[in-house]
């Protein structure tokens, strides 16, 4: 087993002022998809202008936020929040759900698509090759913060956390496993997939349905909301009742794309 690293979850403090990683996460994963989206809109034939890329940015950010904070507050504690509906602005109390973040983020590109004249799956296939890098470095912090951990373990990585709430044993460190799946391969697949070309949609079903198998998939090692617990069966959890639909769509979007290319219709 492995002891938890002595991190501090604040990166910098300054007299009252108290920077967090979590919040840092946050900055350099929307600074690198700025970036990165800014150089691929300056490629030839990209279809978009490099100073078109802040306002996806923005929108994005924006939707996804918003919605991830809502979305947890809705899918993880919506009695907690009826109780104390002002709760919901104490982001510094942490609670954020990616699943609600993305739906914040279909509907801000969903406005986004009407301002701009341009189609929903144009914007998102352009846009969700680089969420994956704020996925890893959203995950890394989770770990930071000794939050979201695995069930326990016996395997020689296992993480002995150092919170109270997490016991003195050995546990998954299933933040860095979806580090590694969200972030890391499905950046990956989706570079790949991008550089050939495909059908419109097929990048953002691929991302969906890549995002959904990954999160189910680590589902079954991570310990589940003590507010919460298993819904079904003694191992369904709220997460994996989530990306269900993130999956079903991302295929159909891919299936959709793929016929509307066999009938010479991108």
């Amino acid at each position: 087993m492995i002891r938890f690293p002595d991190i501090d979850p604040v990166a910098i403090e300054i007299g009252p002022l108290a920077i967090h990683w979590y919040g840092l996460s946050y900055i350099a994963g929307i600074a690198l998809a700025w970036w990165l989206l800014k150089r691929r809109a300056a490629a030839p034939g990209s279809g978009w202008a490099p100073q078109q890329v802040g306002d996806v940015v923005f929108y994005a950010a924006l939707g996804g936020v918003l919605g991830g904070r809502i979305g947890y507050a809705l899918f993880y504690n919506a009695r907690s929040y009826l109780e104390d509906p002002a709760a919901i602005f104490a982001v510094w109390q942490g609670g954020m759900s990616f699943h609600g973040g993305v739906i914040g983020m279909v509907l801000a590109v969903a406005w986004l698509a009407r301002v701009q004249g341009r189609r929903f799956l144009e914007i998102s296939d352009f846009l969700v090759p680089v969420v994956p890098i704020g996925l890893g470095l959203g995950r890394i912090a989770n770990f930071v913060n000794q939050e979201l951990w695995g069930a326990p373990t016996t395997l020689p990585w296992g993480v002995v956390f150092t919170h109270p709430a997490a016991g003195a044993v050995a546990r998954h460190p299933t933040q860095l496993y979806e580090a590694f799946l969200e972030g890391l391969v499905l950046f990956v697949v989706l570079e790949w997939a991008r550089r050939r070309a495909p059908p419109r949609g097929t990048l953002t079903g691929v991302f969906l349905a890549g995002y959904g198998v990954f999160r189910a998939g680590v589902e079954l090692l991570r310990e589940p909301d003590a507010h919460i617990g298993y819904l079904a069966w003694g191992w369904v959890t709220m997460g994996h009742l989530l990306s269900l639909p993130m999956i079903v769509a991302g295929l159909a979007l891919v299936l959709a794309a793929r016929r509307r290319a066999a009938a010479g219709r991108f």
